[in-house]
């Protein structure tokens, strides 16, 4: 992908695994309940980090969790858990490993639910993605009204490290929202 002379969004700087993920992925509108997992997995991880720590370890990430299979997820012994929370390559933090196995069994519930967990993320825009339309990083919120809801209701399916705040970064990984900024290429391709 030619990377040259395209305004983007300021925020990839002029990290190359950042400037890939933004011009290839963020935003990008994914129903698919394979990747959405791993998106949730990735996010819930990200709690209190900055995301290019995580992209950084996505791939190791990937080798650790099975390729965030959320069936084989579900069920990880305590064994394997113990082995994840001595990787070096992921983030070793036993809550949040822990809240993986927590995770993949409540998106199989939600699944069972609503035949699929898309379906049910999807309700909450109506199946189409926000369109907001900011000039800079500087009008990106942090959270709102919709991520709070959403935050809530995975709380109460019994997901963890679903907080506002990463809920809405995930609206915006997996296309919920579409937060490039109105200058930035990539904000009428998506």
């Amino acid at each position: 992908m030619d990377t040259t002379n395209k305004k983007r969004c300021n925020w990839p700087k002029d990290d190359a695994l950042y400037i890939e993920y933004h011009d290839t992925e963020w935003g990008v509108p994914v129903y698919d309940d394979d990747k959405i997992f791993e998106f949730l997995l990735l996010e819930t991880f990200q709690a209190g980090l900055s995301w290019i720590t995580i992209l950084r370890k996505r791939e190791n990430f990937r080798i650790a969790f099975n390729n965030f299979d959320y069936k084989k997820i579900s069920n990880y012994s305590d064994d394997k858990l113990e082995e994840l929370r001595l990787d070096a390559g992921i983030v070793r933090n036993r809550l949040k490993i822990k809240a993986a196995k927590t995770n993949a069994i409540a998106f199989i519930a939600v699944q069972k639910e609503f035949k699929t967990f898309s379906k049910y993320i999807w309700e909450f825009v109506d199946g189409n993605p926000i369109q907001n339309n900011l000039k800079s990083l500087s009008e990106m919120p942090a959270n709102t009204t919709l991520s709070d809801k959403i935050s809530s209701d995975l709380k109460k399916r019994g997901f963890k490290f679903v907080g506002s705040t990463i809920v809405y970064a995930h609206m915006q990984a997996m296309g919920m929202v579409n937060d490039h900024t109105t200058d930035c290429f990539r904000y009428n391709e998506v």
